[in-house]
């Protein structure tokens, strides 16, 4: 008999009440005690093993083994996209990218620049994508003399939609490996799900931001002067100056959407295709994040790297120097999966599970008020993500494929929502467009919840359709 239709039991209710301590004592760690997000999750972990009653001798042992688990399937790809957003930058790539979809009549600005985020947001984590993006945009409101906000919150929605829906980004990576889903379909719907989100929150939602927050270029100053200028005072170059070429507009494009490319062929094929198909095993191998992503480093290798100038040992070192400001991110994500080992054998999960079957709450639903609790708390999407996924994995036991992934993206939405102070994000967009407090809270953090109401609203209608 499954686990989830035993009655109640006092051990549910005990294991409920020590998730909630540990939760707390995480949040309490981070924000409170400034503690590393890693040591928070790890003693949180610890505290949930002990007190849910699992066996001294093999605390630690559930520990290790969630964080490998996660870390055997994500930390690869979390290297791999890292190394191809390190190409991307410094082969000028990115500016080439920028240079071309910005010309054209200044109105479709605010939908070039979502496009832009989305694409370099592709292969890059959203600070590195924002730091990326933020003298780009400053440049394209000095051309139009328009608002910031009004160029600016397109492009932070269509960075953070990707970090929330979009593999190989962490926390869907994550969700993913905890619940068994498809990464080819989980992407497939994933960028149904971002379209919409990212129209509503980003160009649209920016033209109310513009009202709210009427700043120009000179507000965010810090942001432009943080970086380079060229002599005429316009925001410098990404590119770096061992680069003698720039890659041209179509095989930057061909580089960043290969992964994607080979990942959506192989979600088809799971679709369309029988299981016996002589072709599937291949369609599958090549489709596997791994695969995929590895095949584009190799492939900005070319295209980033010899084709522009950079010698095998600077390719060698940029590679190198790639993986170092990823080890934070990639330990986070490795201490949410121990804890989320830690809330499962405990029993966490199924005492949720119970709650839910005798509620008839949707487990979309419930995942989404999950992760959308563990954000406001923590601050991190990452680790609202991980934690969300373990402690909802055991209803989504029977759930389909679609559905499987359909509930990764509702997580995923829920760990956006209400961006504020314990969110290092939220101090990241508040000094580079150099706003209040205030004004952060009306643009950043409304936007991320539009984000995420949005992104759940679109994912229960195809729960309906699928």
């Amino acid at each position: 008999m499954n686990p989830a239709d035993q009655p109640w039991t006092a051990h549910d209710t005990q294991v409920l009440v020590v998730a909630a301590i540990g939760i707390a004592i995480v949040v309490l760690l981070i924000v409170v005690a400034k503690f590393h997000a890693f040591l928070a999750l790890t003693i949180g972990a610890l505290f949930v093993g002990i007190a849910s009653g699992i066996a001294l001798d093999k605390i630690t042992l559930s520990f290790e083994t969630g964080v490998g688990g996660v870390l055997g399937y994500v930390g690869v790809l979390i290297a791999l996209g890292a190394m191809l957003g390190k190409l991307l930058a410094d082969s000028g790539g990115a500016d080439r990218v920028v240079d071309t979809l910005l010309r054209g009549k200044p109105a479709t600005l605010p939908w070039k620049m979502a496009l832009i985020a989305s694409i370099i947001g592709i292969p890059m984590f959203f600070e590195i994508g924002l730091v990326l993006l933020i003298p780009i945009v400053m440049l394209a409101v000095h051309r139009v003399k328009g608002p910031a906000m009004r160029l600016g919150i397109p492009a932070l929605a269509g960075l953070s939609v990707l970090h929330g829906f979009i593999p190989p980004h962490p926390g869907p990576l994550a969700a993913i490996g905890i619940l068994h889903a498809n990464v080819g379909i989980t992407l497939a719907l994933g960028l149904l799900v971002a379209i919409p989100a990212v129209i509503v929150a980003g160009p649209l939602f920016g033209r109310l931001a513009a009202r709210w927050v009427p700043i120009g270029a000179a507000g965010a100053a810090l942001a432009v002067t943080g970086g380079s200028r060229s002599a005429d005072g316009k925001p410098g170059r990404a590119q770096d100056s061992d680069a003698t070429r720039t890659p041209s507009f179509a095989l930057t494009l061909v580089t960043l959407l290969s992964p994607l490319v080979l990942m959506l062929v192989k979600a088809a094929a799971d679709i369309w295709l029988p299981a016996g198909s002589g072709i599937r095993p291949f369609l599958d191998f090549v489709g596997d994040p791994v695969f995929a992503l590895l095949f584009a480093v190799l492939l900005a290798m070319v295209t980033f790297g010899t084709s522009v100038g950079f010698s095998a040992p600077t390719l060698s070192t940029k590679i190198g120097q790639s993986l170092l400001p990823i080890v934070g991110v990639i330990f986070i994500v490795g201490a949410g999966g121990g804890f989320k080992q830690m809330l499962v054998d405990g029993g966490t999960g199924t005492a949720i599970a119970k709650i839910a079957i005798a509620t008839s709450v949707s487990v979309l639903v419930l995942g989404w008020i999950v992760a959308a609790l563990i954000r406001l708390a923590t601050g991190s999407a990452t680790v609202a993500t991980v934690t969300a996924a373990g402690i909802v994995a055991p209803l989504a036991a029977g759930l389909s494929p679609a559905h499987l992934a359909l509930l990764v993206l509702a997580i995923g939405a829920g760990s956006l929502i209400f961006s504020h102070v314990n969110d290092a994000g939220f101090w990241l967009v508040k000094e580079y467009f150099g706003l209040t407090v205030g004004q952060t809270l009306k643009t950043w953090s409304v936007m991320e919840t539009i984000i995420s109401v949005v992104g759940l609203a679109v994912v229960m209608l195809l729960s309906v359709l699928l």
